[in-house]
């Protein structure tokens, strides 16, 4: 009997048409939409300003601030480096202790499976964490679907909820919203809401505590996200700032944790590290107020049923990918998104993804591909930036995000077969190979002067260029090229010039400062 290895193939991505991995517009296309609202981009630069701020406050009274990020960093690295291993370890360590692991290729199994362990509970009604993973993978559309109603506990995931509304941020999924929205969305979708409710802060959160806190007494099954997995002793990680994820955590009967696996740390010691980052990086604060951390199944203390979703969902096809796999340290801080001025001005609704901003423009190709089908609106992503490089520099784990929105660029353009630009690059690679053709181009190039505005400009390409003028400068060819002006009587003569002087400052120079 022979054997066959065949060819290796690609980790699939996640199913195209599934969760909220995918919008239905181009990015350029949702962005100008976005734009139009003044009010959007008031909430989103008053609130990224305050939390920027806060930051900034928070991260500089630390002299270590930088060898923190070096370490967290490396702990990342050397997680996606051993990632099967640990996650093998965390399965048997989260076993032994009692809790029920189950592995999910894609959000469509694992919707599944949280649906089956829900019912067989016999639960028609789950509350839950505020949590990435789920809402990527449409958990509660799915449950909905299946006769189950979710309640967000969160209070901007429960707004954004009640508005029949989509997260527009990382840590702040109600960032677009102020406060008299606010308001008005718990008058309109509260049972029993004070009808003289106004828009103070404190009074807003009292609304929605008195609707959550019947929720959290009598609802037997909650449904979570896990900020970390310790593969060392099987603990699973929440940090939170409202209380609401340890109502959750502790009280039911049942909890069920779905965590992308890239989640996964080695060891316990390695949450020193991540539990400085992490807050000073998302809320601007020194820590979070609750650090919730469970391990398995304790009797007579927690949920006596316990069960971990590891969700893939396209991360293993991250990981395969040399560069991109980085995007794969990603601890959902929201640093990125609050220095980046794309995502300020048009918000996170215009990524059409769970996971907005630049990391969201680098993370959401890798876990659901740019190609899926004709004009993918994912492949617009990597170009919603302007590659300032201010998410770097915030990065608490120093994800190289402009590099690796160069590389998704580069692998756009290679998989999107012939277009009019790489036409056009070939004739100019075709025109710069010959010096002949050169030359006779800067010559023809020179009458494009005619076009060019009084500001030396020109104000539009002709098609299929026009888009590049639409958004940038572009000047008006000089009357004279480089090479025609250095051959030419004034350009030798300057040149001649620029020598005798450099060559008197070398003499005057003492022969030691040399």
């Amino acid at each position: 009997m022979s054997t066959f290895l065949g060819m290796p193939t690609a980790p699939p991505r996640s199913p195209y048409g599934t969760g909220h991995l995918r919008g239905d517009r181009t990015f350029p296309e949702a962005a100008h939409d976005e734009l139009r609202s003044e009010q959007l981009r008031r909430n989103l630069g008053r609130a990224t300003r305050t939390i920027r701020t806060k930051r900034l406050d928070v991260t500089g009274e630390l002299p270590d601030w930088e060898q923190l990020r070096d370490a967290g960093s490396a702990i990342k690295t050397d997680t996606m480096n051993r990632l099967p291993e640990l996650l093998e370890q965390l399965e048997r360590k989260v076993t032994e202790r009692g809790g029920t692991v189950h592995w999910a290729r894609d959000g469509v199994e694992a919707n599944e499976i949280v649906t089956r362990l829900i019912r067989a509970t016999g639960s028609s009604d789950v509350i839950k964490v505020k949590s990435m993973a789920t809402q990527e993978i449409g958990l509660n559309e799915h449950l909905e679907a299946a006769g189950i109603t979710p309640y967000e506990t969160d209070l901007a995931e429960l707004i954004v909820q009640l508005a029949d509304d989509r997260p527009s941020h990382i840590l702040v999924p109600a960032i677009h919203r102020n406060r008299d929205e606010i308001r008005q969305i718990f008058l309109d979708e509260i049972p029993g809401v004070d009808p003289d409710l106004d828009n103070v802060p404190a009074h807003l959160a009292a609304a929605a505590r008195a609707y959550l806190r019947e929720k959290f007494m009598t609802t037997r099954v909650a449904v979570s996200g896990a900020n970390f997995g310790i593969a060392e002793t099987g603990t699973l990680a929440v940090v939170e700032s409202e209380g609401n994820g340890r109502m959750c955590l502790t009280l039911p009967d049942t909890l069920i944790t779905v965590m992308g696996i890239e989640k996964v740390l080695p060891r316990h010691q390695d949450l020193e590290v991540f539990l400085q980052l992490l807050p000073r990086s998302s809320t601007g604060e020194r820590m979070n107020p609750y650090t919730s951390m469970w391990t398995g199944v304790t009797p007579g203390d927690g949920p006596q049923d316990f069960h971990l979703v590891l969700l893939d969902n396209g991360r293993t096809a991250a990981l395969a990918d040399a560069i991109g796999r980085e995007a794969l340290n990603c601890i959902r801080c929201s640093a990125c998104l609050n220095v980046c001025p794309v995502y300020e001005r048009a918000g996170g609704h215009a990524y059409g993804s769970t996971y907005p901003g630049p990391i969201g423009a680098v993370l959401t190709p890798q876990l659901a591909g740019m190609h899926a089908a004709k004009n993918d609106p994912n492949s617009s992503l990597p170009y919603a930036s302007s590659l300032c490089g201010a998410c770097f520099d915030a990065c608490p784990v120093k994800i190289d995000i402009p590099s690796m929105l160069v590389e998704l660029r580069h692998q756009h353009t290679e998989q999107s077969g012939t277009t009019a630009e790489k036409l056009a690059m070939k004739a100019a690679a075709a025109v710069m190979s010959r010096p002949t053709l050169f030359t006779a181009a800067q010559k023809a190039a020179s009458l494009g002067r005619a076009v060019g505005g009084r500001d030396g400009t020109v104000p539009r390409l002709p098609a299929p260029f026009g888009g590049w003028s639409d958004s940038r400068d572009l000047a008006a060819p000089p009357k004279q090229s480089f090479r025609a002006w250095l051959s030419s009587a004034e350009g030798a003569e300057t040149m001649r010039a620029a020598a005798e002087e450099g060559a008197g400052r070398t003499a005057d120079t003492p022969e030691e400062d040399r």
